[in-house]
């Protein structure tokens, strides 16, 4: 199995989607860092384009196709993040888009979707659903697939994000991500320790969907049997591309309980006046829950997104 990009390629893909993306900001929060008892410097996917980093590796990969290909259009399956980024993409691209959504996915997510432009197709929640529906429109449209994570374009993209972050604050100790699919977190690992030797890299992933950490500590490729989290971003599995790059690059996962999640989203809501989405609270839930001794220590979190389901939040008024 590949190794996954190597920074040249990283640099291409930021050359690639620079004017296609936002340069997010870095915001710092003096209460979160006591809490954590360390410096604390938050990527804010949050406020990326379509909400989330997902927009990086799906326009890297868009863009890189030949002409020809892409007139044939592009299709994926995702829980929605992903599903918005690429058809955000194939919008600006001026080539069709269709994406595959579970349907349980998030309202906000779906309308996303729909709003740029790609035609919906709804699956049952489970990855074996997902991917058959997405290999029936790709043998009836002859489009091309833009996988969530197992592709190395995907993984240059969202390392962008991490070449970002150490640019902007300077030398870290520790890079906090969560993971799902291993995408963002393989290349968040690619990044980090090509532009500084020596960084730890933390996995961060819900207690209820802990493939990743399960992963690691066995040696080989786990899956989730169900994964009932809160973080509906973080619900899918390590292909066997994401998992080999996190047993060569990891140093840890942190597993959160959702209390934890909603707490962390809760403070960064209250604290730093953000909106950010569970998943996106999963790794200030580690870095602040004490699992892991950061005491004075310099910390990146990417905050992967701030995508939340409004509606279903005041449902109640």
């Amino acid at each position: 199995m590949a190794s996954g990009p190597d920074f040249e390629q990283i640099r291409q893909a930021r050359e690639r989607i620079a004017k296609h993306v936002y340069r997010t900001p870095i915001l710092r929060s003096s209460s979160l860092d006591r809490a954590a008892d360390a410096q604390l410097y938050f990527k804010c996917e949050n406020f990326q384009k379509t909400g989330s980093f997902k927009i990086r590796g799906a326009t890297n990969a868009i863009y890189s196709l030949g002409e020809e290909i892409a007139r044939r259009g592009v299709v994926t399956h995702s829980s929605g993040n992903h599903g918005a980024a690429v058809a955000y993409a194939a919008r600006g691209r001026g080539i069709p888009a269709w994406v595959v959504v579970p349907e349980n996915a998030p309202g906000i997510k779906r309308r996303a979707i729909a709003d740029f432009g790609a035609e919906i197709v709804t699956s049952k929640p489970t990855m074996e659903s997902r991917e058959s529906c997405a290999r029936t429109i790709l043998e009836r449209t002859g489009a091309t697939l833009i996988h969530p994570y197992d592709d190395d374009r995907i993984i240059a993209g969202q390392a962008t994000a991490t070449v970002e972050l150490i640019e902007d604050a300077g030398e870290l100790d520790y890079v906090f991500a969560p993971v799902s699919g291993g995408g963002l977190l393989s290349g968040t690992a690619i990044a980090a320790q090509s532009l500084q030797p020596g960084i730890r890299v933390v996995g961060c992933e819900p207690a209820r969907a802990d493939d990743a950490f399960r992963s690691i500590e066995s040696g080989h490729l786990e899956k989730n049997a169900t994964a009932d989290t809160i973080a509906d971003g973080l619900r899918a599995s390590l292909s066997e591309r994401t998992f080999a790059i996190l047993r060569e690059r990891l140093d840890r996962i942190i597993l959160v309980e959702e209390s934890e999640i909603v707490e962390a989203m809760r403070l960064v809501w209250e604290r730093m006046k953000i909106i950010i989405e569970p998943s996106s609270a999963v790794p200030v839930a580690a870095a602040i829950s004490g699992k892991l001794d950061l005491s004075g220590r310099r910390v990146g979190i990417v905050l992967s997104g701030g995508n939340v389901d409004l509606e279903r939040c005041f449902s109640g008024f």
